[in-house]
């Protein structure tokens, strides 16, 4: 177990933690850290809390300092300059007629490097406007592809629900979305209804997936015959979110939860009992092997 506290940074929904020494760090407060990129500067929060070595990436890099006026203004003060590096460098990909999307730069905590991030469709020899851009900023330049999920956190947005997209408001990590998710949703597969900002299916598909799953395990499916409070009748529509089922009885449609309802269970003439039976006594003698189809299994 080690004492940690849980540090978020600009333009990013994820904690890192950090070793906090003897540092008083409630939440809200800003603190100096050490971190690959260099020195930065970031919010607190999670406070002070044991955690587990596994949830830790090693090695655990400690507080600098708790952040002073002087670090406050200096991160404002970057924030403006990377509003006119942002013009300066848009004007220079446009000179060189770079296939590159600029959306947007970053400014060392200590000033000693500028960051440019992109998207394009493919690779891009920028070798020449890192060198132009070195000699208009005199710093270290670099310049970094992203993917159109990470462009749409860093600008972010309002999706279809109303609310700031999720990547940008609280989502740490990007987690595989599939078309399946949507399909086992009952959700219509237009693409305009089902993408988010990015053009990529939205985060939130993956959100009730789990449940969809667990539930639709152990519920009836659609044409199969069951027993009701109120007689026998054949499934024909499922609301997994709701555990409930619309079933035909006896030509009408009725609604019940899922604990009312029984399965039936397949019926089998004596023909395919006879046919069984064989099979048995052959696999006694000879190497069998047994073949299950998906669906049936489900």
């Amino acid at each position: 177990m080690a004492k940690v506290i849980g540090v978020r940074f600009k333009n990013t929904s994820k904690v890192y933690f950090f070793d906090p020494l003897e540092f008083d760090c409630p939440i809200g407060v800003n603190v100096v850290v050490e971190t690959s990129r260099g020195m930065e500067m970031g919010e607190v929060v999670v406070p002070k809390k044991e955690v587990s070595d596994d949830k830790i990436v090693s090695p655990l890099k400690e507080v600098i300092r708790i952040a002073t006026p002087e670090d406050i203004k200096s991160v404002e003060e970057n924030a403006k300059f990377e509003k006119d590096a942002s013009v300066i460098a848009e004007e220079k990909i446009q000179d060189l007629g770079l296939d590159m999307k600029l959306v947007g730069c970053e400014y060392a905590f200590d000033r000693s490097k500028i960051i440019f991030y992109f998207t394009s469709g493919g690779r891009v020899d920028f070798r020449e406007l890192v060198k132009i851009l070195a000699q208009a900023f005199k710093m270290r330049i670099e310049l970094r592809q992203i993917g159109v999920r990470d462009e749409a956190k860093m600008i972010g947005g309002l999706g279809s629900c109303g609310n700031e997209i999720c990547c940008r408001r609280f989502l740490g990590d990007f987690e595989p979305v599939t078309i399946r998710m949507a399909r086992d949703q009952g959700l219509s597969l237009n693409p305009t209804k089902i993408s988010g900002l990015c053009g990529r299916l939205m985060c939130c598909l993956k959100y009730e997936q789990d449940n969809y799953e667990a539930v639709r395990k152990v519920m009836p499916k659609v044409g199969k015959a069951v027993i009701t409070p109120d007689g026998e009748g054949v499934v024909v529509e499922q609301n997994i979110i709701g555990e409930k089922l619309k079933v035909n009885v006896n030509g009408e449609i009725r609604e019940y939860p899922m604990d009312s309802v029984t399965r039936i269970a397949p019926k089998k003439d004596k023909f395919d009992k006879n046919i069984n039976e064989d099979v048995v006594e052959n696999s006694e003698n000879d190497d069998v092997e047994d073949v299950f189809d998906d669906e049936d299994m489900g």
